[in-house]
């Protein structure tokens, strides 16, 4: 199959790279570690990275600009998104060619070409993975798609602590440290939070409830949020603070947005996606995302939660 996209790649003369809606860094990652290897690789050719860009990510990459008639007759690649629906930018429908690239179930095959890795720790460590498969048919890489890849692994692994890091995901990191990148930078720029995040982190660490079966709970209202002057994606930033909590075995965080409450689910052990599916979501089996539409679904999301953390 990585044969089959190079092949593509090689046919088209503009290609689009997309990825999911609501980035984090492992979408940006091989988003735009794949953008920066195709032009390094093929200075000839138009390649652009699209979608709604997240602030909190401009220290990754900036995204293009592009019009709708730069679509038609382009190859389309989609990095890092499991479901058709999460595509951000649906103009990807006006391409040639569709390529899906990516690490989530493959509950949604779309597409012409699929590459589906379930067990790589993350897009951007496939990508690198696609580069090392064509280094030798024409395939180059530049620091700045190394700084990109390694960001989006340091993502997707949690600095490397998650289970998903293999010794795979240790050799592609130690690779890619080589380049001309500095790490510390790119650390600072990651983890480094504002004073209001740190002060909404600590109200979590107090205020988190316990429940039955080692489940954790955390509510951040639209009002709790206006209050410590903290946006949604930021606070989903602050997941996985309850990891190092004894005795939980899954947690979830509840983040109102205008439209919609985000529920965001984290699993030591437990399989947890399938609890997203039920909910307008999906995810890895220990890191899944989902929508909820009133806070009266609150208590139907926690028993499926302690449902499965019973089961384990």
């Amino acid at each position: 199959m990585k044969d089959q996209i190079l092949d593509a790649i090689k046919q088209y003369d503009t290609i689009i790279v997309h990825r999911h809606v609501r980035p984090d860094p492992d979408a940006y990652g091989s988003q735009g570690g794949l953008a920066e290897i195709i032009k390094e690789s093929f200075p000839e050719k138009k390649v652009y990275g699209v979608g709604k860009e997240e602030p909190s990510l401009h220290f990754m990459r900036r995204l293009d600009q592009v019009e709708d008639e730069i679509f038609k007759g382009a190859l389309i690649i989609v990095c890092d998104t499991a479901n058709a629906e999460r595509i951000c930018d649906s103009r990807y429908a006006l391409g040639d060619k569709l390529i899906k690239i990516d690490h989530h179930p493959n509950e949604d095959p779309y597409g012409d070409l699929l590459w589906v890795d379930t067990t790589a720790s993350s897009c951007s460590e496939m990508i690198y993975e696609f580069y090392l498969s064509g280094k030798d048919k024409g395939l180059k890489i530049s620091d700045e798609a190394a700084r990109l890849l390694y960001a989006g692994i340091v993502g997707d692994t949690g600095r490397f602590l998650f289970p998903s890091t293999t010794e795979k995901t240790f050799s592609y990191a130690g690779e890619l440290i080589h380049y001309k990148f500095s790490r510390t930078e790119l650390y600072d720029s990651m983890y480094e939070l504002k004073a209001n995040v740190v002060k909404l982190n600590g109200y979590v660490l107090q205020n988190f409830k316990l429940h039955s079966n080692g489940v954790a709970s955390v509510e951040l209202t639209k009002e709790l949020l206006k209050e410590f002057d903290v946006q949604p994606p930021e606070a989903s930033l602050l997941v996985g603070v309850l990891g190092n909590v004894a005795g939980i075995k899954a947690w979830v965080f509840f983040i109102e947005e205008d439209d919609q409450i985000r529920v965001r689910l984290r699993s030591k052990r437990p399989v947890i996606n399938g609890v997203a599916r039920k909910f307008n979501g999906g995810g890895h089996p220990l890191a899944s995302g989902a929508s909820i539409y009133s806070w009266n679904d609150k208590e139907a999301v926690l028993k499926e939660l302690d449902q499965v953390c019973a089961e384990y």
